[in-house]
């Protein structure tokens, strides 16, 4: 089964082909002109605003995913502005250890929905997962991407940028929305 995951990001297309790899399905890229404007004011909308463009442009059924971290000494933020918290990821990451910098809680989460859309805009299943965990005081590791290199899962003492592919795939929020997913899927 070839599914369009609505994403430009080429490294969350590669970690969910990883994820599913075993189940039969292949994530394919959306096509060009794909490029939504992310209006929603929550995970879920927005990742069926991405899944409903990339179905419509491409015709066929399309996954999308909106994710971000979620800090509970900053009110939730950077939330969805995750990815648009500053201009580079090491930018991203500066900003975050210098807002937390006085903070002693530094308990955050990540978040990921999924949705699956059809070409005419249909939801046929939305999944939420979640990592939670605690920021550093500086990065570390060089895997992954995002806040990866700041943010230690609970029950590890490892930052998700120190654990090999496998490891952040088994207990990663999108590996915990994806695996949703395919149950979905493989009961269709």
């Amino acid at each position: 089964m070839e599914i369009v995951f609505a994403t430009n990001n080429i490294n969350k297309l590669k970690e969910v082909n990883e994820i599913a790899k075993v189940s039969g399905v292949k994530f394919i890229r959306p096509p060009e002109g794909f490029n939504p404007d992310e209006t929603g004011s929550t995970f879920a909308e927005n990742s069926y605003i991405k899944a409903a463009d990339a179905a419509k442009l491409s015709g066929k059924t399309a996954l999308a995913d909106d994710s971000g971290l979620c800090v509970d000494a900053l009110n939730g933020a950077p939330g969805l502005y995750s990815a648009r918290y500053a201009e580079t990821q090491e930018l991203r990451i500066q900003r975050l250890l210098r807002e937390l910098a006085d903070k002693p809680n530094r308990n955050a989460q990540f978040v990921c929905c999924m949705t699956l859309v059809t070409p005419d805009g249909q939801i046929l299943n939305q999944t939420t997962g979640y990592c939670k965990g605690h920021i550093t005081d500086s990065p570390r590791g060089v895997n992954g991407f995002g806040y990866d290199p700041v943010f230690i899962p609970n029950d590890y003492n490892i930052t998700i940028a120190e654990m090999d592919e496998q490891t952040k795939n088994q207990i990663s929020h999108r590996g915990n929305a994806l695996r949703q997913m395919l149950t979905y899927l493989s009961n269709l």
